[in-house]
């Protein structure tokens, strides 16, 4: 029997930055120049072929992951809404004046996040951690509110066509980046506790309706789904309408509840615990 502890056996072989920073050493000759002779791991254009999708899949759902596991992060609340809604002190300055109204939830949502981040503190940071897509509007108020408790919060961000820094207020440790939209969402969902939805548009739309569609169809379990802004919902969506098309069916309306205030999120998120 080898005297030799795990973590000694763990190191038997190079670790593989020990050898990537060998073949950096490597004396250049037109055979060591060549792209088939990097290492694969370290080959940034052999692992942005179209064939290594699938492994890029995976990387981007294990890098958020590992680093959440390692933070020891169990449960998230998830905060869905708007980029363009701005805060109170910019209501003036909205592009319409029905955004410069939703303003107010600009204000709920820092106060919800930062509620549910002095309840995560208790848990010293591992339960009801706030997670939002990292971006301006809802997103950055829920992740202020979060930094104002003194406790973490989750930026899950996505590239686009636009350059968009994350916002100022994510924990620089727990914000992401994503190129596949699909994991992104999972990810999203994977450790969720409740869901708070804000007035929003397409991206909060289809966050929305494809966590609905997960419960409905029972591929996750129940949990709250929280619409902030009744009057601006039902204007967007008649749910009862698909109820009597018979499209969805009458209980599948009991899947959202409509709020407010962060007070009254925070009440159905207690009475579902």
């Amino acid at each position: 029997m080898s005297d030799m502890s795990e973590e000694e056996r763990a190191h038997t072989f190079p670790h593989s930055d020990e050898d990537a920073a060998r073949a950096d050493r490597t004396p250049q000759t037109p055979q060591t120049r060549a792209p088939a002779y990097r290492l694969a791991f370290t080959d940034r254009e052999f692992l942005l072929r179209e064939e290594l999708r699938p492994v890029r899949l995976q990387l981007e759902l294990l890098k958020p992951q590992m680093i959440m596991d390692e933070r020891g992060i169990e449960s998230t609340v998830v905060m869905f809404g708007g980029a363009r809604i701005p805060s109170p002190d910019k209501a003036d300055q909205a592009r319409t004046p029905t955004l410069g109204e939703l303003s107010k939830y600009y204000d709920e949502a820092r106060i919800f996040a930062r509620k549910m981040t002095e309840r995560s503190l208790a848990s010293y940071g591992r339960d009801y951690v706030i997670c939002t897509g990292g971006g301006p509007g809802v997103m950055e108020a829920g992740n202020m509110g979060a930094d104002e408790a003194g406790g973490q919060s989750i930026g899950l961000g996505i590239v686009l066509p636009h350059e968009q820094a994350p916002n100022e207020y994510v924990t620089p440790d727990l914000c992401f980046n994503f190129h596949y939209f699909a994991v992104r969402k999972m990810h999203f969902l994977m450790r969720a506790r409740a869901i708070t939805v804000f007035p929003g548009g397409f991206g909060t739309l289809d966050e929305l309706f494809e966590t609905l569609t997960l419960i409905q169809t029972r591929r996750m379990k129940p949990l709250p789904i929280l619409l902030f802004g009744r009057d601006f919902w039902d204007e967007i969506i008649n749910w009862k309408a698909l109820a009597r098309a018979g499209t969805i069916s009458d209980e599948d309306l009991n899947l959202i509840r409509y709020v407010e205030t962060a007070d009254e999120a925070i009440d159905i998120i207690d009475a579902w615990s």
